[in-house]
């Protein structure tokens, strides 16, 4: 045993479950010319069903209650781990279960959109107020680009009246969309800023963020909240 312990005292703590003892155990019962199983897996039942076998209920276990008096090969009623114990019932819906989630983890990897965004919304401030009495939010967002090809993605929001999107000291004139080039199976981190009209908003507002390829086979969005001052009644 590579871990130093005695297989003889049952199962153990440090037993790293390398079989290295079944190997040993079958390779000195082939020298001695004793039948191979002497030492195997096997469930916590059929260990229980073997000791009561060799006496353990008397408190002295005799390796000769397994073995036949005539030829010395364990007797039949000695559990064994083999196709039969494997292939059983409980197997197959294992089987089928695991089968059915390998399925199902192939199926939404192959409808997975190769595109997506990940927006996060300012903590501090919420909000900011400009002079001509429009209110902007900050965001980062995280464009992902899961195809093998460099995209032009277009990035744009939808659902929110009037706004508009720009970057950080860009320039001082929003836009309604912003293109950026992502390279292959990369994250793109930008930084934007949505601008509206607070008139005839509530103090939060949800619209969408989207984001698509410059051809328009890919496209991704997400739900972002729009935060403005409170109105007081």
């Amino acid at each position: 045993c590579p871990m130093g312990i005695d297989i003889r005292d049952g199962q153990q703590l440090e037993c790293i479950t390398c079989a290295l003892c079944i190997d040993a155990c079958d390779d000195v019962m082939d020298k001695l010319g004793k039948e191979r199983g002497l030492i195997s897996y096997a469930t916590l039942n059929d260990y229980n069903l073997n000791m009561a076998l060799a006496g353990a209920a008397s408190g002295q276990i005799s390796p000769k209650l397994v073995r036949s008096p005539a030829t010395g090969k364990l007797v039949d009623q000695v559990k064994h781990t083999n196709w039969r114990s494997v292939l059983r019932p409980r197997s197959a819906v294992y089987l089928a279960l695991w089968a059915a989630i390998g399925v199902g983890m192939l199926v939404a990897l192959s409808l997975r959109s190769p595109v997506g965004i990940n927006v996060l919304h300012d903590r501090n401030p919420l909000f900011v107020v400009l002079k001509d009495g429009s209110v902007q939010n900050g965001y980062a967002v995280k464009i992902l680009n899961m195809t093998s090809q460099p995209q032009e993605m277009i990035l744009s929001v939808v659902g929110l009246p009037g706004a508009t999107i720009m970057e950080p000291g860009a320039s001082a004139t929003s836009k309604d969309e912003l293109r950026f080039a992502v390279q292959p199976d990369l994250v793109l981190p930008v930084r934007v800023f949505v601008r509206t009209a607070a008139e005839g908003l509530a103090a939060m507002t949800d619209f969408t963020m989207v984001v698509k390829s410059l051809d328009g086979q890919y496209s991704a969005e997400t739900k972002v909240r729009f935060e403005t001052p409170e109105v007081a009644p």
